[in-house]
Parts: C-alpha cells; structure tokens; sequence
C-alpha cells in the first residue's frame, strides 16, 4: 500500500505552513506525496483563517523546495481554469519540479466558494469536464511542431502550439467519483488513477469492479490504472493520544474509525488491509490538523512499516 498525505488548506493554513507539511513528508522518507485540496472557501465551523491558497500557485511553490515526493491535487475543479490555461499551468509546474506533478481533475461541486469569489457554476459541468479532459491531455500529447485543435460544445481551440510540453512523457490524470457509469466511462478513457474519497470498503469494492470492467471494454487492461482511497487520519500512540487528536479536528473518535482510519498504529494498519483486499493500492491520509507534525512521523514510524 503505497501512503501519500493530502491536505485541506481551505480550513486554514499558510503557504508556509503547508511548506512545513510538504518537506516533513518528504523528510520522513516514507510518504510518496503531497496532495492538496483545489478549494477557495472554508467548510464547516472553522475560521479559515488566514484565508485560501490557490493550489497551482502552491504547488508551483513546492516544487522549487522539495526535491523528492510527487505533487498533485484532490481535485482540481474543471470549473476554476479554462482548459488550455490549466495545460499549460500543470506543464510549468512539472518543469519546475523536474517531473513529479500529477493533475486530479473534477467536475466541481461547491456552488457556495463560485459565488463567494464570483466564478462562474454552470449547471453541465460534467460535460465541461469530459471537454477538460480532452484538451487537456490533447495539448500534452501534441507532438512537438504540430498544432492542435478542438471544437467542442464548452471550448474551441484554433492552432494551438500545445506548448509548453510537460517534461514527463505522460503526467499522471486523477478521476475519481461514485458516478455509476458516466464517471467510470470517463477515467476509462482519460485516467491514470481512480480515486474514491471518504467511502467504505464495500463502495470502494463495487466501484472499483465497474471502473475495471470499463477500462476492460475500452479496450485497456483494468490493471492499468491505479486504485486509491482518500480517507480522514487520526492515529494515536494510544487511546488517549487518538482522543486528543480527533478533539483536535473537532471529530469523534468512534465515527473517525468508523468512516477512516483512526486508531492506535495496529488498529490502522488492520483497517487499510481491509481497503488493501477490495482492491485499493493507494491511500491518501487525509491530515486536518496541520501543525501537528509528530501525527506524521508517527505514522511513518508505526504505520508504514508494516504496510510492506
């Protein structure tokens, strides 16, 4: 089981703040990523202070202070960037890492952070997506010299030089989502990974069995794709500390380790076997709490080891 770290900052954290997180993951050796949220306004009953970062230009940020770990979004939202602008931000920010940026990519859903920062919510964002999508991966795959176009409902390319060119021959496209068949169709088509955030073993088992069998009729192997969780971190020494940390996040200990993986260090492991049988590869701890940095290493120190 491969573990990366996935933060929230819409709930509040600086820039430097999230440098902190992202260079104790890649410090502590053990953590193949740092992913971050795509969100301009809070959620629930925190402050948000100081306010939202925007992710590309963080990532843009990290890339250039860490060396090693991957960088990516859960997820970005179709809605926040034209397609061509988003190409070639994704592109910039993979030179400056030397390669290791990967895009999730999502419809959108929060209408209430559109209105507070007057983006426009369009009512078919799925189409939108599929479109994103499409230009996207169209422009990165554009052979040097050639143009590229598009005419689609949503967007119209003309002539474009698809420049610049990502220096990975293929980043990595994230899809994730619990649609029945519009969903698994889609990352059939464009996705490197699929990823399912915040479900149960049961609905990551049902899911992943229908994104498999679309990438089969595609005409792909359903190996070819990774499959991953996202799922919420609480994890303790013992009790007392699992306690406090879930106080921490304003949660409940008994629904964190009904709905994610919260626990003392074995009790977490036992749960991600779980996830592990039904067929996930990769969990993304999600870490709300993002100045305690000794949540991390105790779960680099105790967790990871036993993952093989």
């Amino acid at each position: 089981m491969d573990l990366r770290i996935f933060t929230e900052p819409q709930q509040g954290a600086s820039y430097d703040t999230l440098l902190r997180v992202a260079r104790t993951t890649e410090e502590l050796g053990v953590f193949s990523a740092f992913f971050r949220s795509d969100h301009y306004l809070k959620m629930g009953d925190v402050d948000g202070l100081p306010g939202p970062t925007d992710a590309w230009i963080t990532l843009a940020g990290l890339a250039r202070e860490t060396s090693t770990i991957r960088l990516g979004t859960l997820m970005t939202a179709a809605t926040f960037r034209l397609p061509g602008v988003l190409a070639l931000q994704v592109a910039q920010v993979d030179a400056m890492s030397n390669g290791r940026v990967e895009l999730g990519l999502g419809a959108g859903w929060y209408a209430e952070e559109h209105a507070a920062y007057g983006i426009p919510f369009p009512k078919e964002r799925f189409g939108r997506l599929e479109e994103q999508l499409a230009v996207v991966t169209g422009l990165w795959e554009t052979k040097l010299g050639d143009t590229f176009d598009f005419a689609g409902r949503y967007y119209q390319l003309s002539g474009s030089p698809a420049l610049p060119k990502p220096v990975q021959d293929r980043i990595p496209v994230l899809i994730g989502g619990k649609g029945l068949h519009r969903t698994p169709a889609l990352a059939a088509r464009y996705a490197d990974e699929f990823n399912l955030p915040f479900v149960s073993t049961g609905e990551s088992r049902e899911q992943f069995g229908r994104v498999r069998a679309a990438v089969e009729q595609a005409g792909r192997r359903g190996d070819d794709l990774v499959y991953s969780n996202l799922l919420v971190a609480c994890v303790g020494k013992d009790d007392a500390e699992v306690a406090r940390r879930a106080a921490a996040i304003g949660r409940d200990v008994a629904e964190l380790k009904a709905h994610g993986l919260a626990g003392t260090p074995d009790e977490v492991v036992e749960t991600i076997g779980r996830y592990a049988a039904v067929g996930s590869q990769r969990c993304y701890l999600q870490i709300l709490d993002l100045h305690d940095l000794d949540h991390l290493a105790l779960i680099a120190d105790r967790v990871a080891p036993q993952l093989g």
